[in-house]
């Protein structure tokens, strides 16, 4: 009986440790709140952007064309390959423009002759006219003879250098390096150029590309209006964005203003200059360009990553002054530097938001907030 008690009293005394135990650590537990990195939303001067559908297309682009009559002997490129300017694309049959060249210089070398012997006829008239040994009307005609001789050369050297012209059409060089896309022609198709060309292939040259874009004919006005009083910013740079990210960021520079507003869309036509030393740009693709339209003076910057979205829109994660988290609502607009958010509504200048896990808060946790930039 005694050991019983005995071992009831131990099981007793070891429960109550457990219990004491367990309510410490719980105590603990709700007293360690997380560290999480905060930062306070900044004023600062900011460009404020407009964005603009778009689309590039090369600076130079030319269709390669036939203009001759053969069939397709070769083609000297792969499809899409890159060429250097003069290069060699296309090979058309050239036999009836060489034998025309040949006819052409046969015809240029009798005029020649012809000429000589007019030449030399004439001046004999004109010494025998001297001794009466010939009539005045057959100086007048040898003179002729010579005139026209002339003038054969001529219409026989533009023969030859038309002929020529047509025979170098047979081949068909790049006007310029660039990209080329895939013939339009198989080798052994005939060309019937002569009539009216024949599209071959095209040559893009991408190293500069054109951002076409149209703005309302109203945000043209205010954007006048806020340039005549200084605060438009520099159209030198005009950033523009892709659907998807690319390895690096690229500005345009506005090189044309439509001098008219389309009476049917209400809209004016504006181009940008994009420099593309990378290639990784091609003409056809579509853009955003964000034209500067105004400075804000006092925008409300956050980091970007921080903001969430829910079915309610965009938010943030704050922390109040009792270091607890708040769920806030609030309204975005354009972003800065890549990094930066312009925020238009839902917080103040110093509130502080949380920048770093955020999966790992919820809105009512105490949490120790750490100080960041």
């Amino acid at each position: 009986m005694k050991h019983t008690l005995k071992i009831m009293a131990l099981a007793s005394t070891a429960a109550l440790a457990c219990l004491s135990s367990c309510h410490h650590k719980a105590h603990d537990q709700r007293q360690e709140a997380p560290a999480v990195d905060v930062a306070e939303a900044v004023e600062d001067s900011v460009v404020i952007y407009n964005d603009y559908p778009g689309t590039l297309t090369a600076v130079k682009t030319v269709d390669i064309v036939g203009r001759v009559n053969g069939y397709l002997r070769a083609q000297n490129y792969t499809d899409g390959a890159t060429v250097g300017n003069g290069a060699l694309l296309f090979t058309i049959e050239d036999t009836q423009y060489r034998d025309a060249v040949g006819q052409a210089e046969a015809q240029l070398q009798t005029a020649r002759s012809t000429y000589d012997y007019a030449r030399r006829q004439y001046e004999a008239m004109k010494k025998a006219l001297e001794s009466d040994a010939v009539s005045q009307i057959e100086v007048v005609q040898a003179k002729s003879a010579y005139e026209e001789a002339a003038a054969a050369i001529k219409s026989a050297e533009a023969q030859l250098q038309t002929a020529r012209t047509s025979l170098g059409y047979c081949y068909v060089h790049a006007p310029f390096a660039g990209t080329v896309t895939a013939a339009l022609v198989n080798v052994g198709a005939y060309v019937g150029g002569e009539g009216e060309p024949v599209k071959l292939a095209t040559i893009y040259d991408n190293s500069r590309l054109y951002a076409d874009f149209y703005i309302e004919d109203a945000s043209f006005m205010q954007m006048n209006t806020r340039e005549r009083g200084g605060g438009i910013a520099d159209s030198d740079s005009i950033p523009l964005h892709f659907g998807e990210t690319l390895a690096h960021s690229y500005a345009g520079k506005l090189d044309y203003l439509s001098p008219d507003i389309n009476t049917g869309t209400g809209t004016m036509h504006l181009r940008a200059v994009v420099d593309n030393p990378y290639g990784e740009l091609r003409s056809g693709m579509y853009a955003t360009i964000a034209l500067p339209s105004d400075v804000d003076p006092r925008a409300l910057l956050v980091k970007d990553a921080s903001i969430s979205t829910d079915q309610l829109g965009k938010y943030l994660y704050t922390v109040n002054d009792s270091n607890r988290v708040v769920y806030t609502p609030i309204k975005t607009g354009g972003l800065v530097n890549d990094t930066m958010r312009v925020v238009t509504g839902g917080l103040k200048p110093g509130a502080r938001y949380i920048t770093k896990a955020l999966l790992k808060v919820r809105a009512g946790v105490e949490v120790k907030p750490v100080m960041t930039r």
